[in-house]
């Protein structure tokens, strides 16, 4: 029962498309894992007094408020969760671990590599049982974490090569409004950090190595575009005026891991006809796997082992109690969708949180990320020129 656990209370900073992604991860989850501890929706902050009330009354939190600090400052505050732009993360993340707060950053870590390395410092030095993570939703879809679970059982052999894309079309239209994901006081980069931050954690995480060099070009093709009236989900409606844009619509590179296996990503807002296709294939000595989220229930695996007259793609639909958490759900067959990762990512936190152990991915692991999206800018900077990441 709900009631028969200790609880813990969450401060959410940030109230937008992410925000209401993490409430509905806080509110569900409890309700469909037992959970060691029960989260409790207690601070909404967002800057406009009226729309985080606005929200607040719609996702369920108990109470308001404007400046960040708030979360900060309460002593009932257990857990501040992070959804506000890049730009910010360093400066909240930093003051709540100090406060003892456990905190949950959504991606990339920061804007910069110094912020990042500020603030996974700063996770170091926290106290005993003040834990952290990294919001990186994707490898808590079942078919991702099923991926990682076959690689890392030798199931495709020895990981030769990696090719991820994250390909979406939102900003296509020249006269799609300037929001603040096009700014880089705001948002750090473009589609390097908005998408490819993400391809190169779900890399990471399902082959085990880390990337450790690499090459790449950033390019942007539409330079202005109209001011910002009003904002939806990831867009808006356009106003009067125009500004210019400061970060890539494109990046593109390769890398090398560390256990030897070659890689190659695009991370893109303008691959026209394509919504969110996050994509990875992983080709081994013995087999392969592939992995699109906008088929996100099914994996593709290829078992090189098999008789020549029955190889070819299996279409593996990851619904099954056995696979990584889908017992707590609908029968299988019941598709799970977007927002199912946020209710993962709630979970395992609460659960690393209860019995005392680093969650993941860690600040740690969000700060060597930012290492490879840095590497990649300074490459693009240098005319593509090979660049270490670590």
């Amino acid at each position: 029962m709900l009631n028969d656990v200790p609880p813990l209370k969450v401060a959410l900073i940030g109230h937008g498309f992410m925000g209401a992604a993490h409430s509905q991860g806080w509110r569900v989850a409890p309700r469909f894992y037992d959970l060691p501890a029960r989260p409790e929706m207690t601070l909404l902050v967002g800057r406009n007094a009226n729309g985080v009330a606005a929200s607040a009354s719609k996702w369920g939190w108990e109470q308001t408020a404007t400046d960040w600090r708030a979360a900060v400052e309460r002593d009932d505050i257990d857990v501040v969760d992070i959804v506000t732009p890049g730009g910010s993360h360093a400066e909240i993340a930093i003051a709540a671990l100090e406060a003892g707060k456990h905190v949950l950053c959504e991606k990339p870590l920061a804007n910069t590599l110094e912020e990042a390395e500020a603030m996974a410092a700063a996770a170091d030095r926290a106290g005993k049982g003040v834990f952290s993570m990294v919001g990186f939703t994707y490898r808590r879809v079942p078919a991702a974490s099923f991926a990682r679970d076959l690689v890392r059982s030798g199931a495709i052999g020895e990981v030769r090569q990696v090719r991820a894309a994250y390909l979406q079309d939102w900003l296509v239209d020249a006269e799609a409004p300037l929001t603040w994901r096009l700014q880089k006081e705001h948002a750090g980069s473009g589609a390097l950090g908005d998408l490819g931050a993400h391809a190169v954690d779900l890399a990471q995480f399902i082959t085990g190595q880390r990337i450790t060099g690499v090459s790449g070009i950033l390019n942007t093709f539409v330079h202005e575009r109209p001011l910002l009236a009003t904002s939806s989900g990831l867009a808006g409606t356009a106003g009067t005026g125009r500004g210019d844009v400061t970060v890539d619509d494109l990046a593109l590179f390769s890398g090398r891991f560390d256990g030897g296996a070659v890689g190659s990503f695009e991370a893109t807002r303008m691959s026209t006809g394509r919504k969110n296709a996050l994509r990875i294939e992983i080709a081994g000595s013995t087999g392969a796997i592939s992995f699109d989220l906008e088929n996100m229930n099914s994996l593709g695996f290829y078992d090189a082992t098999a008789p020549a007259t029955r190889q070819g793609f299996t279409n593996i639909l990851v619904t099954e109690p056995a696979h990584p958490y889908v017992s707590a759900w609908w029968p299988a067959g019941h598709m799970l969708g977007y927002e199912h990762g946020f209710t993962h990512q709630a979970k395992d936190f609460i659960e690393a949180i209860a019995e005392g152990r680093r969650p993941e991915p860690s600040f740690a692991d969000g700060l060597q990320v930012q290492k490879v999206l840095h590497g990649v800018e300074r490459s693009a900077e240098a005319d593509s020129v090979w660049t270490k990441t670590g």
